[in-house]
């Protein structure tokens, strides 16, 4: 079960570069139900995520690189490129992901937590802008199909 919230960024950390981070690439084999491939670095997974938008069920497994580039020559719309940063936050990680064209100037954390109290407690620091937990325009299935960012991104 995968339990997050999503924020639009609206400051970097001004000490960014010190975390640790990856380069992620996506991309979509199917929206509904989401089958997704994904390679961080050298690693490969296929993850099926359920319906929902807090709350969803999420399953990983993972893939040799042939596998992951036979089927990324089969996914349907763009393939989502991103750096993604992991920042400790209190008893959270917050993974915060700085998108490649087409998407960027888009930035978002999404923060995991073990539980649904815990995720309606939370607190987000005050460089976090506005929540997107709830709009389905930003998952990143939804952004690939879209192939730009969410219009209401670009509304202050």
């Amino acid at each position: 079960m995968e339990i997050e919230r999503k924020f639009i960024i609206k400051k970097l950390p001004d000490d960014l570069g010190s975390y640790p981070s990856r380069f992620i690439e996506q991309a979509y084999l199917n929206t509904d139900p989401v089958v997704r491939i994904r390679r961080e670095d050298d690693e490969c997974y296929l993850t099926w995520k359920g319906r929902g938008l807090m709350v969803r069920e999420e399953y990983n497994l993972p893939l040799n690189l042939p596998s992951y580039r036979h089927m990324r020559s089969k996914a349907d719309g763009n393939v989502i490129s991103k750096r993604r940063y992991r920042i400790p936050f209190g008893p959270y990680t917050i993974e915060l992901d700085v998108f490649c064209p087409p998407f960027s100037p888009l930035v978002m954390a999404e923060v995991e937590f073990r539980d649904t109290e815990s995720a309606n407690a939370f607190l987000p620091p005050d460089w976090f802008g506005r929540e997107v937990t709830q709009d389905p325009a930003y998952h990143n299935s939804n952004l690939s199909t879209a192939g730009r960012c969410p219009d209401s991104f670009f509304i202050l």
